[in-house]
């Protein structure tokens, strides 16, 4: 062994939790653990630039919006303006206004796109002097199920690194290091394909008034926010549909149509690409003191908007935990963390699904039959004419779902 191998075994670092991944998810754990007094240290293996212009989601829906007020973040953390709880169906060109509000107390939910939240979360945590590492190589964990968990790496310029912890959280998304470095057959991976693709375009255009979801015969579309110059579109397409495929005029014609807008303004588009709608849910989400968050853990189909959500529900229950344990000695939240973190995966997978086959079958028959079809309609008609459906609607949007947030019972 290398005199520089026996200098660096012998001489580690030391932090109480070490955070893989400086996506949201990471950069939340890492943020609520530091105003808890609790040392960590961030890896991540982009840039930091990188990083901050990532393009994901645009809504920090009401649950998290009041899971940062409630750790005195939310004014140095959600830029946008508040979302006004409007939703927008447009079902052959009808328009359905729906409030996705709950109507319970306290703020609603802000149009934040990721790549804000992303900025905010780096400068706040920088500024409270937390330990973000960028560009960090070759991440390797060792000793996961023993007392000192040991993460390895290489900094930018091949130095190498080790850092003992107690903790590990693992935010570095599904094909992140930390979900791979769980030994087989300790993961359980539930999948789905719904079969749909989307092509994602990118545009420096008006946005809409509210959020947009339309059904038409010739696919789905929709049609949100990201800024005040900025509009975020999908459109369905064949699930390995190739992105060159669709050039601007294309783009622009299907999205008129489909929307039902023929004077809709478009402008510059800056990106496009195509993926497949799918779930995936790991359980469980722990493995020694090892703990996924986010991506790493659950995938989510886009609509309803519950992936970054899902993920800063897991960082603040997370962070909670360690809390409970550096501080009072109670590892409950711990044992417990995939438990709970997983009776919200399951409640919001369900709701996209629903949401998913619902807005995609109700429009090009060709793909699912006039049987699903009609049915996909029955359940847009009872939404837009029930008060109790709209109401169930509005709730899981919101993602306020007490029965979901309370631990399970201990009995007397």
């Amino acid at each position: 062994m290398a005199e520089g191998a026996r200098q660096l075994d012998e001489t580690p670092e030391s932090a109480t939790v070490v955070v893989i991944g400086a996506g949201p998810a990471g950069l939340t754990v890492a943020s609520l653990l530091r105003r808890c007094g609790i040392d960590c240290v961030v890896l991540e293996r982009r840039s930091r630039e990188h990083v901050a212009q990532r393009q994901r989601a645009g809504i920090v829906e009401a649950r998290a919006v009041r899971m940062f007020e409630s750790w005195g973040l939310a004014d140095l953390v959600l830029g946008g303006p508040p979302h006004d709880g409007i939703l927008e169906f447009r079902v052959d060109g009808e328009s359905h206004l729906v409030d996705d509000s709950d109507g319970s107390e306290g703020p609603g939910a802000r149009l934040c796109p990721q790549q804000v939240l992303v900025q905010k979360l780096t400068a706040a945590h920088l500024a409270d002097g937390g330990d973000l590492r960028y560009e960090a190589a070759d991440v390797t964990l060792h000793d996961l199920t023993g007392d000192r968990p040991m993460v390895r790496y290489r900094s930018a310029d091949g130095t190498p690194h080790a850092i003992s912890c107690a903790f590990v959280a693992g935010c570095d998304g599904e094909h992140g290091v930390t979900r791979t470095a769980v030994p087989d057959g300790h993961l359980t991976a539930h999948t789905l394909d719904h079969g749909i693709g989307w092509l994602t375009v990118l545009a420096d255009a008006p946005p809409p008034a509210h959020p947009l979801l339309a059904v038409s015969p010739q696919g789905f579309a929709a049609h949100f926010p990201r800024g005040p110059h900025s509009s975020r579109y999908y459109l369905q397409c064949p699930p390995d549909d190739d992105p060159g495929a669709w050039p601007d005029d294309r783009i622009w014609d299907a999205l008129r149509t489909r929307l039902a807008d023929p004077a809709l303004t478009a402008g510059p588009i800056t990106d496009r690409e195509t993926f497949r709608l799918r779930g995936l849910v790991n359980e469980p989400m722990q493995y020694g003191r090892l703990f996924l968050v986010g991506d790493a853990a659950h995938i989510v189909s886009p609509m309803g908007g519950k992936g970054m959500n899902l993920a800063l529900y897991d960082a603040d229950l997370f962070a909670r935990a360690v809390r409970d344990q550096v501080r009072d000695g109670d590892d409950t939240a711990l044992r417990t963390y995939s438990e709970r973190c997983l009776r919200r995966v399951w409640s919001d997978q369900e709701f996209s699904h629903w949401l998913t086959r619902t807005v995609h079958d109700a429009g090009d028959a060709t793909r699912c039959g006039p049987f699903l079809q009609r049915l996909a309609r029955a359940r847009l008609d009872r939404l837009f004419s029930s008060p109790a459906a709209a109401r169930a609607f509005a709730e899981l949007m919101t993602g306020l779902d007490p029965a979901q947030d309370r631990p399970a019972s201990t009995g007397r």
